[in-house]
């Protein structure tokens, strides 16, 4: 068993336990990692993290079935954030249409958020209970179907009712495309893909923009924008159509595994009661990060339009630039996050964020806002880049769709009034314009709520589990393990392997137990 690399303490076990020691490991270069062999024999040892690689060289670790699998996935994610931000940056167009406050027309976005966390759970366990495809598939058509409803809406009530139940359907895309894209990744590209995956988010908020920016600033071009959305999602559903079931559940099909619903369902229970305190970990931290990133988004474009008084276009084209800067933070950071360790990042990238404040709210022209909002959203994005992978590594590894996906959508659900906070304090508290005259209070307000949520995220993450290097390539579905040999709470936590090959041994990276 001997590795030659210096033995370190067990991981430590507990919620106070487990902080102490992540935060000790936080200011330790090495990382702390359990080795299991074939044998099941297991030791805690410190490990030099890698070292850089060209992300060339990391690109082309993946096959060509590796790449179809996160275009598609990203694909799907981008549609969704599409189909999401092409309200968000509408919203004084459509207090315009509906003849309401932009507080109000906020609403919708605090119910999209609230509800989607019903469609990770009953999507997620649809995904890994029969596979990614068909309910990723269907999810993605129904999308569309409810953003083509929002434009024969009437009345205010009619569109809050599409949107709430276009949020369910939402909250269902994340688990099974974050699950299909990266599965399959080789582990050392992990860092780079996640990076770029979550920044599929930005992307659709960047093609959103774009959008608005084409069809202009009349009161009724919003439909326009609402018809591409559902355009794309149609597209994203049709697309996974052609390509086949994840991995994993070919394998167990192969290897004769029948699952039935109560073995699922009695893997399920037992993956909650040793798990749970992993799952309301990684709640919190979702929170805080939806929290954070919906404040610097969701209200910027109003905040251009209201408090820095620039017409739609000046207005559109800084908030593409903004989140452009998202895609490349989250690329960059992500990678960065395979080498120095994905809590590391996250807390450095949180804090940078919070030194930038004033640079991005006090700037007055369409360049300076521009310039701002790209930085801010580099280590915003930058950070957020990080969780796709991070969030699959502290899964069970059966279940890899629910578990991402219905994390995230509480943690949405959580978060839900951010909008709503940032545009009813902002209208009711007025500062002065470039000009002079009172305008509504976006920037101090935005820039206030953006401080605490990055400090927020960066005390959680400082405190909580890494598990970066997990292996979870062959893992079987959820169920599998119930009447197979062995100690069933291992296999839920390091899953079982459907595949025939077995390996000498795994070197796994534990990071702590919350």
């Amino acid at each position: 068993m001997a590795t030659g690399n210096e033995p370190a303490d067990p991981i430590a076990k507990g919620i106070r336990a487990t902080a102490k020691q992540a935060w000790g490991d936080l200011f330790r270069w090495k990382q702390r990692v359990v080795v299991t062999n074939g044998l099941g024999e297991s030791h805690t040892e410190w490990q030099a993290p890698q070292k850089f690689k060209n992300p060339i060289s990391l690109f082309m670790q993946l096959n060509a079935k590796n790449w179809i699998y996160f275009a598609v996935g990203m694909f799907a994610w981008t549609a969704d954030a599409f189909d999401f931000h092409a309200l968000s940056i509408q919203t004084v167009k459509l207090s315009n249409y509906f003849e309401r406050s932009k507080t109000e027309i906020t609403t919708a976005i605090t119910l999209t958020l609230l509800l989607r966390s019903v469609g990770a759970a009953a999507f997620g366990l649809l995904g890994d209970r029969f596979g990614r495809k068909w309910p990723m598939v269907s999810n993605l058509i129904v999308l569309a179907l409810l953003q083509i409803s929002t434009i024969y809406t009437t009345t205010f009530k009619q569109f809050l009712a599409v949107r709430s139940l276009f949020g369910i359907m939402m909250g269902g895309v994340y688990g099974n495309a974050v699950a299909m894209a990266l599965e399959n990744c080789p582990k050392e590209a992990r860092g780079l893909m996640s990076g770029i995956l979550q920044q599929g988010y930005a992307l659709g908020y960047v093609l959103a923009a774009c959008a608005n920016l084409g069809v202009g600033g009349a009161t009724d071009s919003w439909k326009t924008v609402f018809w591409i959305a559902a355009g794309i999602s149609f597209a994203a559903g049709l697309l996974r159509c052609c390509f086949p079931e994840s991995k994993q559940f070919i394998a167990a099909k192969a290897a004769g595994h029948h699952i039935s619903a109560s073995d699922f369902w009695k893997e399920t229970k037992l993956m909650l009661a040793k798990e749970w305190r992993m799952c309301i970990y990684c709640v919190i931290m979702l929170t805080w990060f939806n929290f954070y990133a919906h404040s610097s988004q969701d209200s910027y474009t109003t905040f251009l339009l209201e408090s820095k008084e620039l017409p739609n276009d000046a207005a559109t084209r800084a908030s593409i630039l903004m989140n452009t800067g998202g895609c490349v933070g989250g690329t960059i950071i992500g990678y960065l996050s395979q080498f120095v360790g994905r809590r590391r990042a996250v807390v450095v990238a949180a804090l940078i964020s919070c030194c930038l404040i004033p640079a991005w709210i006090l700037p007055t022209t369409e360049s300076g806002l521009s310039a701002s909002g790209f930085m801010i959203q580099f280590f915003v994005q930058g950070a957020w880049g990080i969780i796709p992978i991070h969030l699959n590594e502290l899964s069970p590894p059966a279940f890899r769709s629910t578990f991402p996906g219905l994390a995230y959508q509480i943690g949405g659900m959580i978060s839900s009034p951010a909008a709503q906070i940032v545009n009813a304090i902002a209208e009711s508290h007025l500062v002065k314009g470039k000009n002079g005259k009172l305008v509504d209070g976006y920037g101090p307000t935005m820039g206030v709520t953006l401080a605490i949520c990055a400090i927020g995220n960066a005390i959680t993450m400082a405190f909580g589990p890494e598990k970066r290097g997990r292996s979870f390539e062959n893992v079987g579905p959820a169920g599998a393990n119930i009447h197979g040999d062995g100690d069933i709470e291992k296999v839920i936590e390091n899953g079982s392997i459907t595949d025939s090959k077995s390996h000498a041994t795994e070197v796994e990276n534990k990071g702590g137990e919350v």
